[in-house]
């Protein structure tokens, strides 16, 4: 048992699926299988549930992932510390993200840097991208991340260096208590169930989901919106509609069953996720960028 496996491992459950977690570590997907597959017989149980539309645990596998996640989270805070050490960064960082990005990604990497780097100050700020790109270009922020400015807010940011920090999309989703929730469905079918809604987050998703969604004839007003991620999921796992959220502050909620992911067949949302960082700035400053930059797609990677 291997820290590669153990990765693989977490991944595959993080993900869904072998096909996804083989796409985000840069593997086949034959290559998983064989992974996992190696790390079964190692242990002689086995750890996924067959048959399954999305990769579950079987009751071992839950223990072994629970112990890999510890395994993998102290390895990144090593990565982390040594690097933030021996890069002596220090300063202030002021940075500005969406909500759900905050509590989901770069919250944990915030916390790491503070316990390693004393002479370090970081100011983190949440709001709407449209915001944050505006903050940014008066230059009351060194770092912003968000999806894509020009795909997202048709606002583009030629004066900031811009580095992909992953890949995400938005998942329709639903109570996993509910035994009528489909396994898929097409658009037209949306509002079979109360419909509740993020708004303000995502502009170019809402633009996009209301013309698929009027030349499908299917009536999706809200029963309930808010700016607020956690007050959504909490109405979704209550059980009073479904909703669209972004994959990554909702995939651990689909990997144990407390939502349910429900695919639609004629509509899909990919984003990029990006690092927006000031361009002219001296080289200190640069390399806290950077650090910080490598240290979120550790946290990434393991999540």
């Amino acid at each position: 048992m291997n820290f590669q496996q153990l990765t693989t491992f977490c991944t595959v459950l993080a993900e869904g699926s072998m096909t996804a977690a083989a796409e985000k570590l840069y593997l086949t997907q034959p290559a998983v299988s064989q992974q996992i597959r190696n790390l079964e017989d190692e242990l002689s149980v086995e750890l996924l549930v067959r048959g399954s539309r999305q990769a579950k645990s079987t009751p071992q596998g839950q223990i072994l992932y629970d112990y890999a996640k510890k395994i993998i989270a102290l390895n990144q805070q090593a990565q982390v510390a040594i690097q933030t050490i021996g890069e002596a960064i220090q300063g202030t960082l002021r940075i500005g993200t969406l909500n759900s990005l905050g509590l989901y990604i770069i919250s944990p990497v915030v916390g790491l840097f503070l316990k390693h780097n004393s002479k370090l100050k970081i100011k983190l700020n949440y709001e709407d991208g449209l915001t944050l790109i505006e903050q940014f270009k008066n230059d009351q922020l060194d770092v912003i991340i968000i999806p894509d400015a020009l795909a997202e807010y048709q606002l583009p940011l030629e004066t900031a260096d811009k580095k992909l920090l992953m890949k995400d999309e938005m998942w329709l989703v639903g109570t996993s208590k509910d035994s009528n929730i489909p396994t898929e469905i097409s658009l037209k079918d949306l509002s079979s169930q109360p419909i509740v809604r993020l708004s303000e987050k995502f502009p170019s998703f809402q633009s996009a989901l209301s013309q698929k969604t009027q030349s499908s004839q299917a009536d999706v007003t809200p029963v309930f919106e808010t700016t607020n991620v956690g007050t959504i999921k909490r109405v979704i796992e209550s059980g009073l509609g479904w909703g669209f959220l972004p994959a990554h502050s909702i995939r651990k909620h689909v990997r144990t069953g407390r939502m349910s992911s429900v695919p639609i067949v004629d509509f899909q949302y990919p984003m990029n996720v990006q690092f927006y960082s000031k361009k002219d700035c001296g080289p200190d400053q640069a390399r806290v960028f950077d650090v910080f930059y490598r240290a979120l797609l550790q946290q990434i990677q393991h999540k």
